[in-house]
């Protein structure tokens, strides 16, 4: 598919930071836009992805809270639940729940772009002092549209090649252009792809003192994680903004892939802060990838629920694919 044309600026036209180079899309969906990419989600591109839903069949793209058990990042832990019996009830609460510690979505006050700001040219001040660009904009209308599913993973092996997931592997356009042309799936307008690399599925395989030992190396240092990820260099993301993808997800971690290497730049940067996309993490992909191999069909609805959480940086998916 090449490049949608419409009313707003491919790539190549967005302005420029002059002291950096970069382009960005900040005030193309006006000067005090907050939800970015999810603008592609019009109601024309909702109502058309609606006709997907021709069977009835869900399928759950989150891990249950609590997963990963051993989070990655020394400065969360996870979730503990409590409940509390009475004679005619039960009542429950959750403790340490970290909204960025399972499946979830980033929000646009997550990430910063330099001295530049948050997306939009927001400063800290704007940020905090008029509550702007929390997840609760992206609840208040829902990640809801057409679903693709990117199996990575599958294609690789179909085509002899394994995935190693605890090296560093960029997904770049190419790739992606790849699977989506196997998997005989086009793109449209406001797309929502999630990207299986097969690393949750792997992790998934591991003992827990296996898991434990690696969130302990990598929280000893932050160097020792290695893993594929969405390659965060110009022209994949030129290719992302001119296909007007809505949002995208993995099931690693990190969306990026590790190791970083500043020459390469870091898709939080290029893709969250200076397009607005929203991007999500550890999505649980394996269910909806064997799915869509039984039905032989890799699009569907896809329907997104982030908590109402004002000024919150992040959220759970709560997401399903509708066949």
């Amino acid at each position: 598919m090449t490049a949608v044309r419409d009313q707003y600026p491919v790539y190549d036209e967005l302005d420029v930071f002059a002291d950096t180079g970069e382009r960005h899309a900040w005030g193309v969906f006006g000067a005090d836009d907050e939800i970015g990419c999810v603008n592609f989600l019009t109601e024309d591109v909702v109502a058309e992805a609606a006709k997907e839903i021709r069977l009835g069949r869900t399928v759950n793209l989150d891990l249950p809270i609590g997963e990963p058990k051993d989070p990655f990042w020394s400065s969360r832990s996870a979730a503990t639940r409590t409940e509390t019996v009475n004679r005619t009830s039960r009542d429950d609460r959750l403790d340490n729940f970290y909204l960025q510690g399972g499946t979830q979505w980033d929000a646009l006050r997550h990430h910063r772009y330099r001295q530049h700001g948050y997306y939009g040219a927001r400063q800290d001040s704007d940020v905090d002092d008029r509550k702007l660009l929390g997840i609760d904009r992206w609840a208040a209308r829902g990640i809801i549209g057409r679903g693709v599913l990117l199996d990575v993973a599958s294609y690789m092996s179909a085509q002899g090649t394994t995935m190693a997931v605890t090296e560093r592997f960029l997904i770049d356009s190419e790739l992606m252009q790849a699977v989506a042309s196997a998997q005989d799936v086009d793109f449209r307008h406001g797309d929502i792809v999630l990207v299986r690399t097969g690393w949750l599925d792997w992790y998934q395989t591991l003992s827990p003192a296996e898991r434990l030992s690696r969130a302990a190396e990598f929280g000893a240092d932050r160097r020792a994680l290695k893993l594929p990820g969405i390659d965060p260099r110009v022209p994949t993301v030129a290719w992302i903004w001119n296909h007007r993808i809505a949002a995208m997800a993995t099931d690693t971690p990190t969306f990026d892939a590790l190791e970083f290497r500043r020459e390469d730049g870091w898709a939080h940067q290029r893709l969250l802060a200076l397009l607005g996309l929203a991007i999500g993490e550890l999505w649980d992909l394996d269910q909806l990838a064997v799915t869509c191999r039984e039905l032989g069909r890799y699009s569907f609805f896809l329907t997104s629920s982030p908590l109402n959480l004002p000024e919150g940086a992040g959220s759970p998916a709560n997401a399903y694919a509708i066949f």
